[in-house]
């Protein structure tokens, strides 16, 4: 690419590594609902070297992308908001694969059918997450991202009323304290997942309003 396709931005290097990022994050939520059902018995550590692999490779993209910053004087968004994306993107990775860690410590007796359901909305927050990254670059990006900024919000109001019905249900019932301890965190954890999802599209939203 010429250096003045570069100048008048169509060098489009960032947009490849924010869209790599945010497939990335999707991915890790992918494999975290697949290990759900691998769970009973006594699972070994092994099972989470695929969600392993998946934030490792996320870490390398983010990496790739503070270094294109500091060699590049011309970028096609402003500096701070490709940093700020590309950083708010790593965190739901780097939340991901702590909630699959956590996942492996629960003491007998723990029913993860529940954050299951929590879990399916975390990988629907991902899936949204990806669609507006992938708009960035589009001319006509704005109505698209707004109509799945809205979404977005929806499934992370949705995952709050979830987490406190499930903190009810544990609260009002007989189980065993380290159960009750156990998911109470867990189910914290995984809501700390989709507000990660809406702070990497808080931060869509605002480049859009920039740029329109």
């Amino acid at each position: 690419m010429s250096a003045l396709q570069r100048i008048f931005g169509r060098d489009t290097k960032f947009y490849d590594l924010l869209e790599a990022g945010a497939a990335a994050a999707r991915l890790g939520a992918t494999i975290l609902v697949g290990l759900l059902p691998k769970l009973s018995g006594n699972p070994s550590t092994e099972i989470l070297t695929e969600l392993s692999l998946a934030r490792r490779k996320h870490k390398r993209i983010s990496q790739e992308t503070t270094e294109e910053l500091c060699k590049n004087f011309v970028t096609p968004l402003e500096r701070e908001d490709i940093e700020a994306l590309s950083t708010a993107l790593f965190k739901i990775s780097k939340t991901v694969e702590k909630i699959g860690e956590r996942l492996l410590v629960g003491p007998p007796g723990v029913d993860f059918t529940n954050i299951g359901r929590q879990i399916t909305m975390l990988e629907q927050a991902c899936e949204v997450v990806g669609r507006m990254v992938g708009e960035i670059r589009a001319k006509s990006h704005g109505e698209a991202i707004r109509d799945d900024y809205e979404k977005l919000q929806a499934i992370e109001g949705d995952a709050d009323k979830l987490m406190n019905e499930l903190l009810r249900s544990i609260y009002r019932a007989e189980v065993d304290p380290r159960v009750l301890v156990f998911s109470k965190d867990l189910y914290e954890l995984v809501e700390r997942g989709v507000d990660r999802c809406r702070d990497a599209g808080n931060v869509v939203f605002h480049v859009t309003l920039k740029y329109s």
